[in-house]
């Protein structure tokens, strides 16, 4: 029966109604699969970029506590100054210009000055510029009348007379219980802020009240986060702490998770903010995520469109093959192969679309490589940074049991030459003993230069004395020195660290094996170790008959950086005085010129 044109007409429809669905139900998918890709793409880009800001804030941090924790030492050690406090009491100021003049230049400090307790300058590391604060009073400062009452203050202002921002610290010196006047040092941030820049995004600190006082945008210094009430703003202007600045909002807008600025920071950011420790500030990165965002749906979205693809095919390719099963036979076989043919295109065209993802893959491993290392090398750069403070110390203190080892090797050639293998090997023995000590000696400076060595506990005094003497048995042969020891009765115990110990006697009987090297008259070199128990305190006192010190010399022995030595550094006493001062004692010395100085060590009894 032959087939009415009707019929074919109905059949035909039938197929394009089926094409017609089949086509909105993929689109459908579709559509839906990419706005799923694009909500996905948009959640990861901002985890990402939270990610990428927090790690940039950790980085900033580092970089503002360090400068910050460099300066802080500065109005503290000053304020212990004899010159600082000679012309605090009225003795001429030039001296003291110049030194401060030298600090500041070494320290990068913008300004030190030193105040009256009246609050005017008396002199200052910028006395030469036009700008000079010498003269100026600064009493209406926070940081004077919080320095005076309160003895350190810190205080974020504009400069009255340079008008640059900066942290003012500072530091009260006291006369007796009296306070004589106050150290200044000004820090600005010019160089934390440029190095803030190289991390990328937008970073800036604000304080409590929600001012900006760092930036990396210059126009954001001194404006607000959130308004401030008329009282506040009044205040604040008031004080002259930020000069005449407006005090005007931030262009910035939150938007849930999303920052939305304009002007220097345009378009869309994630924040990551971080406190500052022992501040009241906040540190704030923003990073721009609007590109991230874009190309991470588009990523998302072309790899959905990769999975449809094969989907679709696959759909029309059964629709197509039902349809066919109602042809002809060889109209099917034609059908069936150019159906073949085109799977097997895009099967190619996907497997090229693999490859392109698995290279872009291996592209991505490879750049976080590079960023591995690259932190790698800022740690290693830091390490090194620190190795170079202690250098000095680790050289001043093994000084002694290298030239110990050298002589008990000449010792055990020697006695290997006449065949004396017992002595030979005593003197190597020796050797060991003090290549373990260089050992524990550059351990325990490296612990005192990260500001910490453990707990103190009880130490058998007589094992520190031996252990001193060991390490400086060739000098006191070289000098022709015979130490004169306690001999207590019974063994006794101090609160202490055994090695730190031996390293304040070591310091201590070598300056006086040296300072009695430099007597002319004639007189054999005396050197006395006593030890008196007090109740619950024993004083360990070095005695020698070297020339002695004046007043003047006496009264700054234990100042930094002030020595009588041609080649010191003046160091060895303050180091030594803060290891004593971290087990609870104190180190005191008395002295008469030509009659020689005594050191004494005044430790709480142990158990």
């Amino acid at each position: 029966m032959s087939k009415s044109p009707l019929d074919e007409r109905s059949r035909w429809i039938a197929r394009r109604r089926l094409w017609i669905v089949f086509a909105l139900v993929t689109v459908a998918i579709a559509t839906v699969a990419f706005l799923v890709a694009g909500d996905a793409g948009r959640s990861r880009a901002i985890a990402a970029m939270r990610a990428r800001a927090a790690d940039a804030g950790t980085l900033a941090l580092a970089i503002l506590r360090g400068e910050l924790e460099k300066q802080r030492a500065l109005p503290v050690i000053l304020a212990r100054d004899p010159d600082v406090r000679s012309a605090l009491r009225g003795g001429g100021t030039h001296a003291l210009d110049l030194k401060l003049e030298a600090i500041a230049r070494e320290t990068r400090a913008a300004v030190i000055y030193v105040l009256g307790k009246d609050g005017v300058a008396i002199a200052a590391s910028n006395w030469r510029e036009p700008t000079s604060f010498v003269g100026n009073d600064y009493a209406f400062r926070d940081y004077f009348s919080g320095a005076v009452t309160g003895g350190t203050a810190e205080q974020f202002a504009l400069g009255t007379v340079s008008k640059r921002p900066g942290l003012y610290i500072t530091s009260r010196v006291d006369d007796g219980g009296e306070p004589l006047g106050v150290v200044v040092a000004k820090v600005e941030f010019d160089q934390v802020e440029a190095d803030w820049r190289a991390l990328g995004g937008q970073t800036y600190v604000v304080d409590r009240r929600g001012v900006v006082l760092l930036s990396t945008v210059t126009d954001w210094r001194f404006e607000t986060e959130t308004a401030l009430s008329p009282q506040a703003a009044a205040e604040i202007r008031q004080s002259l702490q930020f000069g005449a600045a407006p005090l005007t909002l931030l262009p910035l807008r939150r938007d849930g998770e999303i920052v939305r600025g304009t002007g220097n920071a345009a378009g869309t950011h994630v924040a990551s903010r971080i406190p500052i420790p022992t501040t009241d500030w906040q540190l704030e990165v923003l990073m721009p995520v609007g590109a991230a965002i874009r190309d991470e749906q588009v990523r998302l979205q072309t790899l959905v469109a990769l999975v449809l693809m094969p989907g679709a095919a696959i759909g029309a390719f059964a629709l197509r093959r039902r349809q066919l099963n109602l042809a002809r036979r060889t109209a099917e076989a034609r059908v069936k192969a150019e159906l073949e043919r085109r799977v097997a295109e895009r099967t190619l065209a996907l497997a090229g679309a693999n490859d392109r993802l698995v290279e872009e893959m291996a592209e991505r491993t490879r750049a976080q490589e590079r960023l591995s290392d690259a932190r790698e090398e800022l740690a290693k750069a830091n390490r090194l940074a620190t190795l170079g403070q202690v250098t000095a110390g680790v050289a001043h203190e093994i000084n002694q049991p290298l030239a110990a080892m050298r002589t008990y090797a000449e010792n055990a050639r020697a006695f290997l030459v006449r065949a004396d293998a017992s002595g030979a090997d005593g003197a190597l023995a020796r050797i060991v003993g003090l290549t373990d000590r260089i050992g524990t000696i550059t351990d325990t400076l490296r612990g005192f230069a990260r500001r910490g060595g453990g707990p103190h506990g009880p130490v058998d005094l007589r094992e520190a004395i031996d252990g001193a003497l060991m390490i400086l048995d060739a000098a006191l042969r070289h000098a022709g020195v015979v130490p004169t020891l306690p001999a207590p009765a019974e063994p006794v115990f101090v609160l202490a660290r055994l090695v730190e110990l031996e390293q304040v006697l070591v310091n201590l009987m070598r300056n006086a094996v040296e300072a009695m090297a430099e007597t002319q008259d004639g007189r054999a070199p005396k050197l006395a170790i006593d030890v008196a128990i007090r109740s619950e305190q024993v004083d360990i006192a070095i005695i020698d008959n070297g020339p002695g010190l004046d007043g003047a010399a006496l009264a700054a022995l234990f100042a930094p950086f002030r020595t009588t030595k041609p080649r010191g550094l003046g160091l060895g006493l303050v180091i030594s005085q803060d290891i004593v001062t971290s087990f609870g004692g104190t180190l005191s010395a008395t002295s008469r010129p030509g009659e020689g100085s005594t050191f004494t060590i005044s430790l709480k009894r142990a158990a």
